[in-house]
């Protein structure tokens, strides 16, 4: 049956629809397919390889973990550079950002004539304002807070280190103090030696036990003038009076030739300014040479004035021989005195002055005297050093003593001013002086005195025995001395308390004023003040009743104006008891006060297990930090 025309129609938009319908599902695929690899190429020539891309009709999807929220914008604008911007939909994800690590917290303070001046970032929970506080209640100067803040918890160990730089650098004047977590380093300058020692010794006293404490202090070589040297050889051995040197190198030299002329010891030289010589060193060396190649007499430096004294009886020519060899060797600078002493005649009867020192501090003068004007003046002197109530005058006038004889006398009663104990005679041809002192360098501020007062070329003689229990800084306690002390003091008067209080019983009161006087001498010392009781009544109230009583024993030590800042007052109750409980006397025993040192507990050094070592308390520079 022949089709109609209308069917025929039909059929043909039919087949034009099924066409076009075939290329617009092609064209959307060539579209999917080159807008997905453009999109991927693109990606991974920039290096975001962790994107995933996926074309559906005419929407790119966007997939992956971006590493950071900048490289998923990334991610999204180089997509959006292939395609509309409009056809891109992201369903990225960011990874987790992990925690921000906390900074390193660190301080220093910076102390000087100027002021005070505090750099560095604390944690925002330190207090600040008690920082300056404690800064600021030290003295009158200035205080510049260039502190920053960061809001992260403090470390381990901050707070010891701030509260132990605060409380350190009160003592030093003109100090560096570098604060890290659990540790502390100070640059610092002393006045002297003594200084030094002392200062490394309250340091190390003061510091929280777990803190790592590091010094590097510092004295300045002291200026000597005159620059003195005082070599001496007789029949009591060879010494120096008094030895000064410019350098450690040229110390060297000069306690070398001295070992060679018959030096025994460690031997003693001062390394100080004031040298009147860069010729100094080869001119003592020539010296010492020289007296020892004449056996005994003593050889005296006073800056360039030098002054060679044979022994009476040296032999005149072999003196002539070594005088003339050392004036020959010895740089222009320095002018030569030589002596020698003639025969003494045995008939005379010298006169003498004497001047004693006691132990006790009772001095006694003795002896002859020009006139009663130099009398007065003597007695005077002797008095205003040593003080009125202990000086005895019993001097007598008498006429033909040498013209220098007043200046001998007063040079002598200072001098027998830097000793505890001893006497010093004065003869016209000699001023010997002995005794025992508590400063290692006695001796050498003597013969340095006599010079400077009576010249080079006087003859006098020193013999001091330094004694270390005099020494009033090497004589103090350590503290576990002053612990024992304590205990002893509390054995022999125990604490009591008044009944079932806090109370300190009116007759331990004497006992609380003997552990005063000996906790002032100790100085700071780390100490926990611990009060025990029996076992009668419930735990929580004993260990309650023995807090308060400790702690009422540390009030009483503050009020007699003991330094407790490293005093703790801690209560133990029933726990810790040193006698039976079922008895009377036990439990007698039981209720106690107790001192007791707290130490250092071991810590470990960077990089080191509980396994491997046992922690010092402190590293220095001098590194005792």
């Amino acid at each position: 049956m022949p089709l109609s025309r209308a069917h025929l129609v039909a059929t043909a938009f039919a087949t034009a629809a099924g066409a076009s319908l075939l290329a617009a599902s092609y064209s959307v695929n060539v579209i999917e397919d080159r807008s997905e690899t453009e999109i991927r190429y693109l990606l991974d020539r920039n290096g975001l390889t962790w994107a995933e891309v996926e074309a559906d009709g005419l929407r790119v999807m966007m997939a992956g973990v971006a590493p950071t929220e900048a490289l998923r914008f990334r991610a999204l604008s180089l997509a959006g550079s292939i395609v509309d911007a409009a056809r891109v939909v992201d369903e990225m994800e960011v990874a987790a950002v992990a925690e921000l690590e906390a900074p390193r917290f660190s301080a220093e303070v910076l102390r000087n004539t100027a002021g005070v001046s505090v750099i560095g970032l604390i944690p925002q929970s330190t207090d600040r304002a008690a920082i300056m506080e404690g800064f600021s209640a030290m003295s009158d100067l200035p205080v510049t807070d260039l502190l920053e803040t960061a809001d992260y918890p403090a470390p381990s160990g901050w707070e010891d280190a701030v509260a132990y730089a605060i409380t350190a650098i009160k003592d030093l004047p003109r100090a560096k103090v570098s604060v890290d977590a659990g540790r502390v380093s100070i640059t610092a300058i002393a006045d002297s030696a003594a200084d030094k020692a002392e200062m490394e010794a309250h340091l190390f006293r003061i510091a929280p036990p777990a803190l790592r404490v590091s010094l590097n202090i510092t004295a300045p070589r002291p200026v000597i003038t005159p620059f003195t040297l005082r070599f001496v050889k007789d029949g009591s051995g060879t010494r120096f009076d008094a030895c000064s040197a410019d350098t450690d190198e040229a110390r060297g030299r000069i306690l070398d030739a001295a070992f060679k002329a018959g030096l025994t010891g460690p031997g003693r030289c001062t390394v100080g300014m004031g040298v009147p010589s860069p010729s100094w060193t080869e001119a003592v060396v020539n010296a010492i040479d020289a007296l020892n190649t004449l056996g005994d007499g003593t050889v005296t430096f006073s800056d360039a004035d030098v002054t060679l004294a044979a022994a009476e009886g040296t032999d005149a020519g072999l003196f002539d021989r070594v005088i003339g060899e050392l004036e020959a060797t010895l740089p222009d600078v320095f002018v030569l005195n030589a002596v020698l002493p003639s025969p003494s005649d045995a008939d005379s009867g010298p006169s003498e002055f004497i001047a004693t020192l006691s132990p006790e501090g009772q001095v006694q003068l003795r002896g002859r005297m020009p006139g009663e004007a130099i009398r007065d003046v003597a007695d005077s002197f002797a008095k205003a050093k040593f003080g009125s109530d202990n000086v005895y005058t019993a001097t007598r006038n008498v006429a033909d003593l040498p013209m220098d004889w007043s200046t001998r006398v007063l040079a002598s009663i200072e001098a027998l001013g830097f000793l505890n104990s001893g006497a010093v005679t004065v003869t016209p041809e000699r001023i010997t002086l002995s005794g025992r002192s508590g400063n290692a360098e006695a001796s050498e501020t003597i013969a340095r005195l006599m010079v400077e007062k009576l010249g080079n070329d006087a003859a006098f003689d020193v013999d001091i025995a330094y004694v270390e229990a005099l020494d009033p800084v090497a004589a103090l306690p350590t503290a576990e001395e002053c612990e024992m002390k304590i205990a002893d003091i509390v054995a022999g008067g125990k604490i009591n308390f008044e009944p079932g209080s806090a109370t300190i019983d009116a007759a331990a009161l004497t006992t609380m004023d003997q552990i005063a006087d000996v906790l002032r001498v100790c100085g700071d010392l780390k100490l926990e003040v611990q009060g025990h009781t029996d076992s009668q009544g419930r735990e929580e109230m004993n260990r309650s009743l023995s807090q308060a009583r400790a702690q009422s024993v540390l009030n009483e030590l503050r009020a007699r104006k003991v330094l407790t800042s490293n005093f703790i007052a801690k209560g133990y109750g029933e726990a810790n008891p040193i006698a039976d409980n079922d008895t009377e006397e036990g439990r007698e025993a039981n209720r106690r006060i107790e001192f007791k040192l707290i130490r250092p507990e071991p810590s470990l050094p960077e990089g080191e297990s509980a396994l491997e070592s046992i922690a010092e308390k402190s590293d220095t520079v001098t590194e005792t930090e």
